[in-house]
């Protein structure tokens, strides 16, 4: 089964394609600019994205948004965090959380299936943790290096391989509801 996946992000393409392989499922990345809308709520967010690029190209596409959630910061990124990452990246939140105690944050995901002249469908998953006061780790992306994951070992994303990761993360979370969605007997056909 092979499914269109609408993302510029290759890290954000390796971790769901790994996910998806252990389901049986071979995703595409497709190289398309998408049409991000201004909003508070990520599922609002990856519901247009999937519509519009399924329209676009004509085919069943998922698409996928991420949000890095502070508490201490009135869950500033949020929804913006692509934006955060790229002006002030993890560095300026270490910053911005320099004497702050509460270092409680979550990451967010949305992933939404969507056929042409249909409705998306929606999934999320969230994982809750801390801000580590320094950055930790190689791997991953964004603010992986940061974030140290409550269902984890006391390491931050970037300490842990992508298998270790998809474990208990958001984005692996919000996959995992979709294609037990599309496995289940009550699931669409993808085609």
């Amino acid at each position: 089964m092979q499914l269109c996946f609408t993302t510029e992000n290759k890290g954000k393409f390796a971790e769901a394609s790994r996910i998806a392989s252990e389901y049986r499922v071979n995703l595409r990345q497709v190289y398309r600019q998408k049409i991000e809308i201004q909003s508070d709520d990520l599922k609002e967010i990856a519901r247009f994205a999937a519509k519009e690029a399924s329209e676009a190209i004509r085919r069943p596409v998922v698409s996928e948004d991420s949000g890095f959630f502070v508490n201490a910061l009135g869950g500033f990124p949020g929804p913006y965090s692509s934006y955060v990452y790229r002006t002030i990246g993890y560095e300026g939140i270490l910053r911005l959380m320099k004497r702050v105690r509460n270092r409680n944050a979550h990451f967010q995901a949305a992933v939404a299936f969507c056929k042409p002249r249909q409705r998306p469908v929606c999934f999320s998953g969230i994982v809750e943790g801390v801000i580590s006061r320094r950055p930790r780790g190689r791997q991953g992306f964004g603010f992986d290096p940061i974030f140290v994951p409550n269902d984890g070992d006391g390491r931050t994303f970037a300490q842990m391989n992508a298998k270790e990761k998809n474990l208990i993360s958001h984005r692996g979370r919000a996959f995992s509801a979709f294609f037990d969605w599309v496995n289940s007997r009550h699931g669409p056909r993808l085609t």
